[in-house]
């Protein structure tokens, strides 16, 4: 063990996604094995009691990396000093609720909490937004934090990488290590543009090794779209462990250096790269070299996938003008 101890900030820490991303946190998994942690979690008042029961099982663990815990219900509290923040804690989408109306919910959720990362966090904070719809609400918290620069801004579009990639492995029938350069482009949401065109199974272009073009095209995109409703179909309750092995990789991706020539999937602010309009928080095919991020350019799209990033691109543009009264006008 080295170094000084990294805090990591986590809401929503006593939910589904953060009770199955704390202990791996807390393992090692995220910033490995030996860079010791602080854990700050953030909890709605009435889960405090919740919460302590997942400490005392952190405790229990004895984690030699976990040199300590901060459990409130202080969005300040809990970010003050952090290096990394997972906005992991969103409201969930209720049965007959529109999705202005839950933009709205996380807006005054993440706007306040985007204000409290500004003023407590660490001057080298990253953030990660896990909470859905992840892409807006980070636009939210990002816009209310304009001292945070905005490439410390990310929100999650792996699951969804992840989610494409282990179908293309099953398809191709090869190990899901074959599989490379899977980018998802735009929201994390049904209008989301898993990229098989640009995507590369043990080197190889996807459209050589599957010959089923009309799958690729078709079902393929489609089930990626909607796996999210399919696993809480089949659960009765949404992906939790999926989405914590997500946001271990999100985070990995961008604190380590991208293996030469491959990309992953991230949500990030566009510059008005593959002519989305700039400012939006939109998933591209992202490299890093440990440090800095940037999105991978002068990748070629058909006809059909200009038109779904279009399509993903105009939904982000609706739920922009959704949340506008939520924050301040951009300079």
């Amino acid at each position: 063990m080295s170094g000084v101890p990294i805090q990591v900030a986590v809401t929503g820490a006593a939910g589904q996604i953060g009770y199955s991303l704390l202990f791996r946190i807390a393992s090692g998994q995220m910033f490995g094995p030996d860079q010791p942690i602080v854990l700050r979690m953030l909890e709605i008042e009435p889960a405090m009691k919740s919460l302590e029961g997942v400490a005392m099982e952190l405790d229990d663990c004895a984690f030699p990396l976990l040199i300590d815990m901060v459990l409130t219900h202080k969005a300040e509290e809990a970010f003050e000093g952090a290096n990394w923040v997972l906005l992991v804690g969103a409201a969930p989408r209720k049965a007959g609720m529109e999705r202005a109306d839950l933009l709205s919910v996380n807006g005054s959720i993440f706007g306040p909490q985007g204000k409290a990362i500004a003023k407590s966090a660490s001057s080298d904070v990253r953030i990660l937004v896990v909470g859905n719809p992840c892409n807006t609400n980070c636009y939210i918290a990002r816009m209310n934090a304009p001292e945070v620069p905005a490439e410390r801004w990310l929100a999650m579009t792996r699951l969804d990488e992840n989610r494409a990639r282990i179908q293309l492995a099953k398809k191709a029938k090869v190990p899901v290590n074959a599989i490379s350069n899977v980018a998802v482009w735009g929201n994390h949401s049904t209008t989301q543009y898993p990229d098989a065109r640009n995507a590369r199974i043990a080197g190889l272009p996807v459209y050589e090794v599957i010959s089923d073009h009309g799958w690729l095209k078709g079902k393929f995109v489609e089930t990626i779209q909607k796996r999210g409703a399919a696993v809480i179909e089949a659960r009765g309750a949404s992906s939790a462990a999926s989405a914590a092995n997500a946001v271990i990789d999100s985070v990995v991706s961008v604190r380590t250096p991208t293996p030469w020539g491959d990309w992953h999937s991230l949500a990030v602010i566009s510059h008005g790269e593959y002519n989305v309009p700039e400012g939006l928080q939109f998933g591209f095919p992202v490299r890093s070299d440990g440090e800095r991020w940037e999105v991978v350019p002068d990748l070629q799209h058909d006809d059909d996938a200009w038109k779904r990033i279009k399509t993903t691109t105009e939904e982000l543009l609706q739920e922009r003008e959704m949340v506008k009264e939520l924050v301040p006008a951009e300079s």
